[in-house]
């Protein structure tokens, strides 16, 4: 149930919302190429207009990944550069994602409004920790087989399938633990698997008819437009101060989630 104004629902789609959903797409994107933690502003927001948590974290995916995809692509050297390594962590990204898709379209609304705040609380402690977890795993002298490697890159794909908030994170500081290369190609290999995961489970999300098309759109729009002036924001924006802001907004919202699968309940 909306939270807002009744003439500010998707359904009249007053040209505010519009406008609104623009803006999140454009901030979230921007957020995520120069801190993370983008759909921490996507997924409220559906839900406070309106949209089932299970719809809105399904139409938060789909808006969002052309930007995972903009800036894939702005590392696309990089990349090219790390391609060895794609044919081992292909095959579980894209299992997991599905598997995290199918988790997401078969949990019950009611069970998945007491599972969103334990998830954004999760994606705000990543967030919170990113720089001691990216420490922590670049001090460590031990490396993992590639076998080990590839079960969690399909654990951490499900989780990327079924919320996604917080994974290009924690990727990162896995492929410090089985990847070799330099710190920008593992960037390089996080952006692209990142938009795998997205793209599969939107597909995914396409097809079981979660997605609120129009939110979607012009969520999406915003996102494309964010992407691509993102390189000029990571210049002028201080990512710790970012990074702080996105933590407190993952805080309230924590706080407020709670709340509201308390009184649903």
């Amino acid at each position: 149930m909306s939270w807002l104004s009744p003439e500010l629902s998707l359904s009249g789609q007053h040209p505010l919302v519009l406008v609104l959903l623009f803006a999140s797409g454009f901030l979230a994107s921007s957020i995520n190429a120069v801190a993370g933690g983008g759909s921490l502003i996507t997924f409220p927001l559906f839900v406070a207009f309106g949209v089932p948590p299970v719809s809105a974290n399904a139409t938060t995916a789909v808006a969002l990944w052309p930007g995972s995809l903009a800036s894939a692509f702005g590392y696309r050297d990089q990349l090219a550069a790390a391609k060895r390594n794609l044919p081992y962590l292909i095959p579980p990204t894209v299992l997991g994602s599905l598997f995290g898709a199918w988790l997401l379209t078969h949990t019950p609304e009611r069970l998945f409004d007491f599972v969103v705040p334990v998830l954004i609380l999760l994606a705000t402690l990543l967030l919170a920790f990113q720089g001691q977890i990216r420490a922590k795993v670049l001090g460590s002298k031990a490396r993992l087989p590639t076998s080990a490697g590839v079960v969690l890159q399909f654990l951490l794909s499900v989780y990327g399938g079924y919320f996604g908030a917080g994974m290009g994170i924690v990727m990162l500081a896995l492929f410090g633990l089985f990847v070799e290369g330099t710190l920008h190609e593992h960037n390089a290999l996080k952006n692209g698997l990142a938009v795998t995961v997205n793209i599969v489970a939107s597909l995914f999300f396409l097809r079981a008819g979660l997605l609120w098309i129009v939110p979607g759109l012009f969520t999406m729009v915003g996102a494309i437009t964010g992407g691509y002036v993102s390189a000029r924001l990571a210049t002028r924006v201080d990512p710790v101060k970012l990074r702080r802001f996105i933590v407190a907004l993952g805080c309230a919202m924590t706080v407020w989630f709670i709340r509201q699968a308390w009184k649903n309940a």
